[in-house]
C-alpha cells in the first residue's frame, strides 16, 4: 500500500511540473507607405515604420489584417498564422485626385 502511494506521488510531480509548449507566431508587415496604421482583428496593432522593426507575437492561426493610411485605399488580408516567423508586405494603391 506504501509503495503504491509513493509510485502515484512521483507520477504526479513529474506530470506537475511539465507546461504545454505554446506556440508563437510572429508577424512582421511590410507597407508601403511606412506611415499607414495596421490593425489586426480590428484592433490597432501598429504604424507600419514600427510594425516592420519590431515585430509582434500571436498565437499560431487565422488574423485578419487591415492596413490604412489617409491618401490610399484601405488593404484588408486574412493571413493563417503558423509557429515561426510570417511576413506581409503590402504597398497600398494612392486615392486618384
Amino acid at each position: 500500500m506504501r509503495y503504491a502511494a509513493v509510485l502515484a506521488a512521483l507520477a504526479f510531480a513529474s506530470c506537475a511540473g511539465t507546461q504545454p509548449v505554446r506556440e508563437t507566431a510572429t508577424l512582421n508587415v511590410v507597407v508601403v507607405p511606412d506611415t499607414a496604421s495596421v490593425f489586426v482583428d480590428d484592433h490597432f496593432a501598429a504604424t507600419a515604420r514600427v510594425f516592420a522593426t519590431r515585430p509582434v507575437n500571436f498565437r499560431p492561426g487565422v488574423r485578419h489584417i487591415t492596413i490604412t493610411a489617409n491618401g490610399y485605399f484601405p488593404h484588408d488580408v486574412e493571413v493563417n498564422l503558423p509557429a515561426g516567423n510570417t511576413t506581409v508586405r503590402v504597398e497600398l494603391r494612392p486615392i486618384p485626385p
